[in-house]
């Protein structure tokens, strides 16, 4: 059985693996990539523009040619946000050097777990497996420049296409089957990568810390959605010691035991007692 890839303890424990972090990006871009550090939750400091973001995984080649970024999004209302996120990394080099170049080449990838709910400027609805943004100018004639190399790509295995080549269709099994059909997934072992992948995540290989660490993201997970629906309920202007009441009592109201309240609220199990009994 699988842990699921729609968990940030998981992708990550996936993905900063060497063997997994180089096929994957073999796969999805093209490249062949040497990498020495793999870094998560990676910021850069002072903060560029008014978005404090952090990277999932980032990671530069040996030759410091080449930036590769992963993120993992389980929402898509947000693609300003992406964007962000692939500018930011190339401003970054441009603040670090002293003639404004742009000396490597930045590539996002970010994956969706989530079915996309947006929609075009048109009003079209977008069930795209797979988008790239290249900043390569074109000319009139719809030829391609290559200037800069750049490239954004997003990835959603919630809306398969026939036409997707295989190596990244390896890649979209994985992590949808991780989410859906974890007990017996249907992926290509034959590729090195996914082979790896699957072996680090099988819930046999992940140790008690993980599956803690995994826990309590989901738990956080569930406090972020019941937060939302509160607040929607009763009015976006709430303020935030009322924002964890309402998710410590809807927690109480979905059957959650005390401790995980407390735990997915940061309120005491004695403040959460008397939310209870208050309740009552």
């Amino acid at each position: 059985m699988l842990g699921n890839l729609d968990n940030e303890i998981i992708f990550k424990k996936a993905f900063t693996d060497k063997i997994v972090f180089k096929a994957f990006v073999r796969d999805i871009l093209g490249i062949e990539i040497e990498v020495d550090k793999i870094e998560t939750e990676k910021q850069f400091k002072p903060k560029i523009g008014n978005i404090d973001f952090k990277l999932d995984i980032f990671a530069e080649s040996v030759d410091k040619r080449i930036i590769i970024e992963i993120q993992r999004v389980e929402y898509d209302h947000n693609f300003d946000r992406f964007l962000h996120y692939f500018l930011m990394a190339i401003t970054e080099q441009q603040r670090r050097s002293k003639e404004y170049g742009i000396n490597q080449t930045v590539y996002l990838i970010v994956v969706l777990t989530a079915p996309y709910k947006i929609v075009e400027k048109n009003g079209k609805a977008i069930l795209d497996e797979v988008l790239l943004l290249k900043l390569n100018p074109r000319t009139l004639k719809d030829e391609e420049r290559e200037l800069f190399g750049h490239q954004f790509v997003c990835l959603n295995p919630n809306h398969p296409e026939k036409d997707t080549p295989k190596p990244i269709r390896d890649w979209l099994d994985l992590i949808y089957q991780s989410i859906y059909n974890s007990a017996r997934p249907v992926i290509n072992l034959q590729n090195e990568g996914i082979k790896r992948a699957a072996e680090l995540i099988e819930i046999d290989n992940i140790s008690p810390e993980e599956l803690d660490q995994k826990k309590k993201s989901e738990a956080a997970k569930v406090a972020k959605t019941i937060y939302e629906n509160a607040a929607r309920e009763e009015g976006i202007g709430i303020g935030i010691e009322e924002g964890v009441i309402l998710v410590a009592k809807n927690a109480l109201k979905a059957g959650m035991s005390e401790e995980m309240v407390s735990q997915i609220s940061g309120l005491s199990i004695e403040r959460i007692k008397q939310i209870k009994a208050e309740m009552e």
